[in-house]
């Protein structure tokens, strides 16, 4: 390619709305253009990033034995009404009605769609597994789409389904996509993690994101360099917490505690002289349901915080609010003084890692006054839960070694379904005994549209991109320094047709402009290599630079066939 007939339209200014480098850059060196609110073009150097990226992920999903197939963006409302998901989904998911009425949706994902296309197709256990994939389209109406292409409304998604005769069949095949991501990912020359994380909206009993860590991640995930144990916040456990600080002795009692409704947990613990680990916090939500709400309150210790998403998956709400003073005193719950021991009428669950412990002081349900003495024991299981927000600091609950707290950008997820969408939409076989049962599922999902993006917030700098050799556009810019200078002209124009016919990725800037306009443009869009034909070359000399530390080496052209080799 010739940078004179190249749409590349670079810029200096940044987009108003731009909070990331990737979201500058992408747009100022001329990958993407933003046509309406988190909708993005790609430009011909995008979309090359964007095939090159598409072509790894094909490549080791076809290895991995998946099959490609393509399914619409618009998909019918029916569908999704069978699996339950219409209303549960939520406000991001796009529906809209056709001249005759029918509603559709547009497809953030497309679980129900590749349930319709199987059931009543395979009927055998004999015909599994089955994994179907695509790389296309998706919508999601973000509310507030921001941060460029990694939160935009509009994105490319590689997304695959797998269907088992057995949920042992579908754990296989989630370690072989585990494995395949990890392919992927490495192939792109990228620094992940594999973290456990929470299903959200697409549900299952189990589920991991690959992040790859970056100082500018929207996610917080804890790891582990001891054992490699990961996980996103939301999902994080911990080994059990202690203390060292000496438990209060009291025989269980009722005790007056005159602090007020608005104290903190920190002011009982100064009330009793003892430390917040052996205090009971309660935390009160309103819990918000498909056709109902209600109030739930959520016991973990003092010293702890209460996780949301982990909370809302326990009331198995659609969301949680905070509860007001009026829905508090409506539920008949006392501000300030609410424990789990005689709470009647109302929902609640406790921490996990508050089961079976003694010495606990917590609320007596009653104004002005505490429990001291109490003990866990009298609990129904049901009652409890993993609530609690893991920091930086607790131990790995594998090995006991400190966790660590980094910033990730979420790139690929994988999910076991097992049968929750193949159960309510009446997909089944027959299994060797001859019995109908639901299939069991797998959901796999990598962004493909963001890890353009991902790219540069792995690596850039203050001047622009920082291709790798993977993903780049071209992989060496040959700049004519003095487009007036014939020597030069023809030199770097055989140069560049030799390259040419040998395959290789390089775009030569013949325009017509200023060296330094040429080179602030290299240095923005990011080619891994400049070869500079300058001033140098009446002494038989060319500079290369290499993007990423800027480094400048004068090479002899009759050596200069040997570096190029080393480039390429």
């Amino acid at each position: 390619m010739r940078f004179s007939k190249l749409f590349t339209p670079t810029t200096k200014e940044a987009p108003k709305d731009a909070l990331l480098l990737s979201h500058i850059f992408l747009i100022r060196a001329g990958f993407i253009s933003q046509v309406g609110s988190g909708l993005y073009n790609f430009l011909p150097l995008g979309k090359i990033v964007l095939d090159k990226i598409k072509n790894i992920v094909k490549d080791e999903m076809d290895k991995a034995g998946a099959q490609e197939i393509s399914m619409g963006v618009v998909s019918p409302s029916e569908l999704w009404r069978q699996s339950g998901r219409y209303d549960a989904y939520g406000k991001e998911l796009l529906r809209f009605k056709d001249r005759k009425d029918n509603e559709f949706v547009l497809g953030p994902t497309h679980e129900e769609v590749v349930v319709d296309i199987v059931r009543n197709r395979i009927n055998s256990y004999k015909q599994l597994p089955l994994h179907l994939y695509q790389i296309n389209t998706k919508f999601r109406d973000e509310a507030r789409p921001r941060f460029g292409l990694l939160r935009g409304r509009e994105f490319v998604m590689k997304d695959g389904y797998s269907f088992h005769s057995s949920i042992e069949d579908l754990k296989r095949e989630f370690d072989l996509m585990e494995e395949t991501y990890t392919k992927i990912f490495t192939r792109l020359g990228l620094k992940f993690r594999a973290v456990a994380a929470d299903s959200g909206a697409i549900g299952g009993s189990g589920s991991k994101e690959f992040m790859v860590l970056a100082k500018n991640g929207e996610d917080d995930i804890l790891t582990c360099d001891e054992c490699l144990y990961a996980a996103n916040v939301e999902a994080a456990r911990r080994a059990k917490k202690t203390t060292q600080k000496e438990p209060p002795e009291a025989v269980f009692a009722k005790f007056h505690t005159p602090i007020g409704e608005d104290s903190s947990i920190e002011q009982l613990s100064e009330f009793f002289k003892i430390d917040t680990f052996y205090t009971i916090k309660a935390v009160i939500k309103k819990a918000i349901y498909k056709d109902k709400s209600e109030i739930v309150v959520f016991f973990v210790r003092g010293c702890d915080a209460l996780q949301e998403i982990k909370a809302q998956n326990a009331t198995k709400a659609l969301e949680l609010l905070d509860a007001s003073k009026e829905d508090i005193k409506k539920a008949g719950l006392i501000a300030g003084f609410c424990g789990p021991i005689g709470l009647e009428n109302v929902k609640f669950f406790i921490d996990n890692e508050l089961k079976e412990e003694k010495n606990l002081i917590c609320g007596a349900n009653e104004q002005d006054y505490h429990y001291v003495g109490v003990s866990m024991f009298n609990f129904k299981s049901e009652r409890y839960a993993d609530l609690a927000t893991v920091n930086e600091g607790d131990l790995c609950p594998c090995c006991n070694d400190k966790l660590s707290l980094a910033k990730g950008i979420e790139v690929g997820h994988i999910f076991q379904l097992g049968q929750k969408y193949s159960s309510p939409m009446n997909a089944a076989f027959l299994d060797q005994n001859g019995k109908s049962q639901p299939f069991f599922m797998g959901c796999y999902g990598i962004g493909v549209s963001r890890l353009v993006a991902v790219m540069i917030e792995a690596n850039h700098d203050d001047k622009g991109c920082i291709w790798n050799k993977q993903t780049t556009p071209y992989m060496l810019d040959i700049i004519i320094s003095n487009i007036k200078n014939e020597a030069q002209v023809k030199f770097a124009t055989r140069l560049y047709e030799d390259l040419k016919m040998e395959k290789k990725e390089v775009i030569l800037d013949d325009r017509n402009e200023r060296f330094g306009f040429k080179m602030n443009d290299f240095e923005l869009i990011g080619f891994p290599y400049a070869l500079i034909v300058g001033k140098e070359f009446d002494d038989g000399k060319v500079e290369l630079v290499e993007r990423a530390t800027l480094k400048k080496e004068l090479i002899d052209i009759k050596e200069l066939d040997v570096k190029l080799k080393e480039v390429f």
